[in-house]
Formats: structure tokens, sequence, C-alpha cells
């Protein structure tokens, strides 16, 4: 197993490494949190599209089909009721507006969940949450440098150059 910059874990690594190891996670951080933004986006655009889909569907069925149900609804219920053609006519259109109104109902429901749908704020969440950890991140510890051994000074100083 290594980390991200080649370096077996465990092994000491000097603070050039740490702060390339850190940028580059950070960089991927930041890749993915941009691709799941585009990923929501796209999900709320399909249901948009969903709906508006619907809705024209709705339409289009009202207006094509009301020349040609309107007659064979109109003599379809002329001869089952014996009712008059004027009024066969009437509930052949209420039976259109009806579908179209119920397909309408469905493309309503489809906007109403794009937008419901909280895709790009949940992104900005994770965003200022990694943020605010990153910001409250405290360096660790360290002794003061007239405890440490001259030799181990050099050497972190002469791999940070």
């Amino acid at each position: 197993m290594s980390a991200p910059d080649g370096s077996p874990v465990g092994a000491e690594r000097s603070i050039g490494q740490l702060f390339a190891s850190a940028t580059t996670e950070m960089s991927a951080l930041v890749h993915d949190e941009i691709a799941l933004a585009k990923a929501q986006l796209k999900q709320d655009v399909k249901r948009g599209a969903v709906g508006g889909g619907a809705i024209t569907v709705a339409v289009v069925v009202l207006l094509f089909s009301l020349p040609m149900l309107n007659f064979a609804l109109a003599y379809g219920f002329h001869a089952w009721t014996g009712l008059g053609l004027a009024w066969c006519f009437l509930i052949s259109f209420g039976v259109n507006a009806l579908l179209a109104a119920f397909l309408v109902v469905i493309g309503v429901l489809f906007f109403k969940k794009a937008a419901k749908s909280k895709g790009p704020q949940k992104v900005a969440a994770s965003v200022k949450e990694t943020a605010g950890v990153l910001g409250n991140a405290k360096p660790h510890p360290r002794a003061a440098i007239e405890d440490r051994v001259p030799e181990a000074i050099e050497a972190v100083a002469r791999s940070s150059s």
C-alpha cells in the first residue's frame, strides 16, 4: 500500500511530499464534487423534460384526437344510448378533455418533483462542510527546535530544498 504520492504508507515523508499529497487529494475532492453537481443537475433536467413532454403529449392528444375521436365516440354514444347526435358529440369532447386534464396533472407532478430536488444545494453544503473542516484543522504539535536532534533538522532541510 502506498500514499497518493507513491511513497510507502508509514514512511517518513517530507513536508513537500505531505503538501503535494494534500494538494492532490484536495484536487480530487473538488473534481468529485463538480462531477456530483453535474450528475444531480442532469437528473433534475431529465425530470423537467419528462414533465414538459407529458404536457406536450396532453396538448397533442387533445388537438389531434378531437376530430377523429369525437366522431367515433359521438356515433358510438348515439348507437348505445339513443341520445341526439349533439349530446353525443359533447360527451365525446368531455372524455377527451378529461384525458388531457389527467396528462396535465402527471406533467405538473413531474415538474414539482424537479423543483423540490435539492441537487446543487447538497453539493454546496458538502463543499462548505469540507472548507469548514479544513479551516479548523490545526497542525500536529511538535517539539521545540532545541529539543530535536541536529542531524534530523539537517535531513529535513535537505529533503525540503
